[in-house]
């Protein structure tokens, strides 16, 4: 039986070029504040530990979940970031509101990537009860702040090997 791999496993950021120069952007709802500070820092703490210097993350936040789609398309818009990490916490209640803010959330965040060309990540957790998102945010089941900051760096290293990698090569 393998044994599935951490975030960190196997990843090696010291080949990319430029990395003080990199610049992300962090949108976090302010809905579970609890739940989403802690994701806020552990993403932060994610960056600078691979060389994000501070003055190249810039965070805002929102009102909710639903405005971290808008708020990323800005940073990519007038912030120029290089990739946005979006950060919420939206946990069920009695009524359908959570289905249909998740799936958009997630949707439109997903449309923003394709659109700029540029990693947005989903460090958005959606749970059944505040019990399980704090599980989720430095709990027993890890923190989602830090999945989604690898997730941008990762894509962010995978698109500069692929970009390295074509230059010189023949092209169609």
């Amino acid at each position: 039986m393998s044994v599935k791999q951490g975030p960190e496993e196997n990843f090696d950021f010291s080949e990319v070029k430029n990395i003080k120069k990199l610049k992300i952007g962090i949108v976090t709802s302010e809905w579970n504040p609890k739940v989403t500070a802690s994701l806020l820092e552990a993403c932060k703490k994610t960056l600078r530990k691979y060389n994000i210097i501070d003055e190249n993350i810039t965070e805002k936040w929102v009102p909710g979940s639903f405005e971290l789609p808008l708020t990323a398309q800005w940073f990519f818009e007038f912030k120029n970031v290089d990739a946005v990490v979006c950060l919420g916490c939206i946990i069920k209640g009695e009524t359908p509101h959570f289905h249909y803010i998740s799936e958009a959330v997630a949707l439109k965040i997903a449309d923003l990537s394709l659109k700029y060309n540029r990693p947005a990540s989903f460090g958005v957790i959606t749970a059944e009860t505040d019990e399980h998102a704090i599980e989720r945010a430095g709990g027993k089941k890890g923190n989602k702040g830090k999945e989604a900051a690898m997730a941008v760096l990762k894509m962010l290293k995978i698109k500069g090997d692929l970009r390295y990698k074509s230059q010189g090569s023949v092209g169609f």
